[in-house]
C-alpha cells in the first residue's frame, strides 16, 4: 500500500482516506491542505520530533501503512451470518440437554424460565460462540459450520450486540453526538442523515421523546434503551442481538423487535414477559441451567397474544392517565 500512497499529495490522500486524519493529528507540522506528497511529509519530520514521539522514521511509515490497511479491511468487512445453531450440552447436574435449535436471520427466539434458571448463561454461550468450553458444554455453529476463531477472539468481527436491562451512559455527549460518533467510526456516508433517522426512530420507540441535543447521561432508562435499539438496528454490524429482560424498559416492545428483524438481525431475548415470550417464533425453556424444551409458537398462541396485547394497550392508557395526574373514574365501560 505504501508505494501507491507515497507519490500522492496529502490533500489527495485525505480525500481518498478521510479517516487517515486521525493518524496525522498528533504528528508535528501537519497541514491537511498541503500539496506536498505523503513521502515528502514523512521525510520532513525532524529527528528531534521523532525522538519525542519515541519512534523511528521507517517504523512510523510502516505503522501508517498498517493503519490504513486495517481501516480499509474494517470498512469492507461484511459478516454474512444467516443462521446460528445451538447444540445442547448439559444442565447444572450434568444431565444431557439432547437438543439443538437453529435460528435464522430475521427470526425472534425468546428464552424463558424462572429467575436463576440459566437464561443469561445461554446468552453468554452464544456471545462467546461456545465450543464445549463453558460450564454448559454447549456448542454454537455459524451457518451450520464450525466458526472461524476470529468470531471468538477478534473485536473487529464481533458477532453479538447485547442490550441489557441496565444501560447507563457515562460519556459527556449529546444523543446526536453519540450516534454521529458511532456512524463516523464505521466510516459511513451521510452521517447527519443517519443520525437524524436514528434519533427519530428512537423517539418512536420511547415512551417519552427526547431532543437530539439531550445529554445521554440525562436520558431515562426507556429513552436510553430506545436509542441503543435504534443505533443497533441501523449502525451495528453485529448480526446477532441478545436482549436481556427489557420488559420494564418503557419502550414500544413490538416496534423495537420489528425494527431489528426488518434489519435481518437474529434476535434472542431472555424474558419473563408473556407478551415478549409469545412474540418469538420459538421459545427455549430453561430449567436447572439446561434447555428443557423448545416450543414453536402455535397459531392459537398467536391469537392469545393479540388478546394480551389489547390488554397491555389498555393498561398503558391507564398508566399514562395516572402519570399525567388524570382520574380514571370516567374510563369507558367495558375497557376490561
Amino acid at each position: 500500500m505504501w508505494d501507491s500512497l507515497a507519490a500522492i499529495t496529502i490533500k489527495e490522500m485525505l480525500t481518498a482516506y478521510p479517516y487517515a486524519l486521525d493518524f496525522f493529528v498528533p504528528l508535528p507540522a501537519f497541514d491537511e491542505e498541503a500539496n506536498c506528497t505523503v513521502a515528502t511529509y514523512f521525510d520532513s519530520i525532524e529527528q528531534e520530533a521523532l525522538q519525542d514521539l519515541g519512534i523511528g522514521r521507517q517504523e512510523l511509515v510502516t505503522q501508517f501503512a498498517a493503519f490504513l490497511t486495517q481501516m480499509e479491511q474494517l470498512k469492507e468487512q461484511k459478516t454474512a451470518i444467516e443462521s446460528i445453531t445451538i447444540l445442547g450440552g448439559q444442565d447444572k447436574q450434568g444431565n444431557a440437554e439432547n437438543c439443538s435449535i437453529t435460528i435464522f436471520a430475521g427470526e425472534i427466539v425468546s428464552i424463558v424460565g424462572p429467575t436463576g434458571s440459566g437464561k443469561s448463561r445461554l446468552l453468554a454461550d452464544i456471545e462467546w460462540v461456545a465450543q464445549h468450553d463453558t460450564p454448559t458444554n454447549r456448542q454454537i455453529l455459524l451457518n451450520g459450520q464450525l466458526p472461524d476463531s476470529k468470531y471468538r477472539f477478534s473485536i473487529e468481527h464481533k458477532l453479538v450486540a447485547q442490550l441489557s436491562q441496565n444501560m447507563n451512559f457515562i460519556m459527556d455527549l449529546t444523543a446526536a453526538e453519540f450516534v454521529s460518533m458511532h456512524a463516523e467510526s464505521r466510516m459511513l456516508e451521510n452521517v447527519q442523515q443517519l443520525t437524524d433517522n436514528i434519533i427519530a426512530k428512537a423517539n418512536e420507540l420511547a415512551g417519552e421523546q427526547f431532543a437530539p441535543d439531550t445529554p445521554v447521561t440525562s436520558l431515562s432508562g426507556g429513552q436510553s434503551r430506545a436509542l441503543m435499539i435504534a443505533d443497533t438496528a441501523y449502525l451495528s454490524s453485529s448480526p446477532i442481538v441478545l436482549i436481556d429482560e427489557i420488559e420494564n424498559a418503557g419502550i414500544d416492545r413490538k416496534k423495537a423487535l420489528r425494527l431489528l428483524i426488518d434489519k435481518q438481525k437474529i434476535v434472542l431475548m431472555a424474558t419473563h414477559d408473556p407478551i415478549l415470550a409469545l412474540m418469538g417464533n420459538k421459545r427455549i425453556i430453561i430449567k436447572n441451567g439446561g434447555i428443557a424444551k423448545i416450543i414453536h409458537t402455535s397459531e392459537k398462541e398467536k391469537l392469545h397474544l393479540e388478546v394480551l396485547e389489547k390488554l397491555d394497550r389498555q393498561m398503558q392508557t391507564i398508566r399514562e392517565r395516572l402519570r399525567s395526574g388524570q382520574s380514571i373514574d370516567d374510563l369507558p365501560e367495558g375497557l376490561f
